[in-house]
């Protein structure tokens, strides 16, 4: 028993690791491992960078593009990240070739994903140095750069820009999430490892963990044919299918993501580590699809799995932190563009 106990601080002590943005070494994966190949880049996934950059009058870092398909119109500095590079060194890279300027990034602002083969990492990013890029500098990179006031008639190659303008815009006037960068520690696969929890109307929470060979927070791989956040689905699945589908699985965003992608084939991978929310859907139907009653229980579903169990938090803090979280996501957004 006292093993027991020792390990549910243990667990409590890394939740609040990863709450604070901090990244916690990948020891395993639980889940769907063998439906998931290693992350290789240039082979089997793609991870975008983006900067939002704005000067002191709030207008937006664009380049020009040089590429033939959109020539001549306009974007947010973003590429490929490169082999060897870790996340914030491709960002520093792609602004420097595009728009001439050095750059620091500030916070993540935004993950877009397509599921693991193809993720775009949006910063929200400040000049640090260099000189704007002009057309006699016009090289495969871009032509130049500018500042746009987001007012004045621009040709933009796409406008999924806008979006994320406007979630620079908001969080450089009002922070609305902690700062969280991209934490240097390895990682093989996509994976998705999850603070899921069940919260009931006395302010009661619960986490869903894995017994062996450690109590500890269940690690699930993105597998190809679905969203990156689909791993919390397949751990509940396993976990209780019966109660499967009468709740929803709500991924609500990112504390912390982890990446190193020094070795090329071995740390190319990303490890999010999510706060997911587990709901009674308070509608239910019967086998013929009849409306049933809802009771609320106030208890999680119970788990068929012996590989799980539901431990309730006992720490008064970080029990409140989780409950305001599942309540006001001002955490990292994931968000699939599926």
């Amino acid at each position: 028993m006292e093993v027991m106990e020792q390990q549910q601080r243990q667990v409590e002590e890394q939740v609040e690791r990863l709450l604070s943005g901090q990244g916690s070494e990948v020891t395993g994966c639980d889940v769907a491992l063998d439906q998931s190949k290693p992350a290789t880049l240039r082979k089997n996934v793609t991870f975008i960078v983006c900067g939002v950059i704005f000067n002191d009058k709030e207008e937006v870092l664009m380049v020009q593009e040089a590429k033939q398909e959109c020539y001549k119109q306009w974007y947010l500095p973003a590429g490929r990240v490169e082999v060897g590079e870790s996340l914030e060194e491709a960002l520093r890279r792609e602004v420097k070739e595009e728009a001439g300027f050095e750059c620091e990034p500030i916070t993540l602002l935004l993950i877009q994903e397509q599921g693991p083969q193809w993720i775009r990492f949006i910063f929200l990013a400040k000049i640090t140095g260099g000189t704007m890029k002009s057309l006699a500098a016009a090289d495969q990179e871009s032509l130049q750069a500018a500042w746009w006031d987001r007012q004045s008639a621009l040709p933009l190659r796409g406008r999924d820009i806008l979006r994320l303008i406007e979630s620079g815009l908001k969080y450089h006037q009002s922070p609305w999430h902690p700062v969280t960068l991209p934490v240097d520690l390895s990682c093989r696969h996509v994976l998705q490892r999850l603070v899921l929890v069940f919260t009931n109307a006395e302010q009661k929470v619960w986490m869903l963990l894995i017994k062996a060979p450690v109590l500890h927070l269940p690690t699930a791989a993105a597998v190809k044919t679905h969203v990156v956040t689909w791993a919390a689905n397949m751990v509940v699945q396993e976990a209780m299918p019966s109660a499967y589908y009468d709740h929803e699985v709500n991924t609500l965003g990112v504390f912390s993501l982890q990446h190193n992608g020094r070795q090329h084939g071995k740390t190319d991978g990303v490890c999010f580590n999510t706060l997911v929310a587990l709901k009674p859907d308070r509608v239910q139907r019967n086998e013929d699809g009849e409306k049933v009653e809802w009771t609320e229980t106030g208890q999680p579903p119970p788990v068929e799995n012996p590989r799980y169990v539901w431990f309730e938090v006992q720490k008064q803090t970080l029990k409140e932190k989780l409950v305001e979280m599942t309540k006001n996501t001002s955490i990292l957004p994931i968000h699939s563009l599926y």
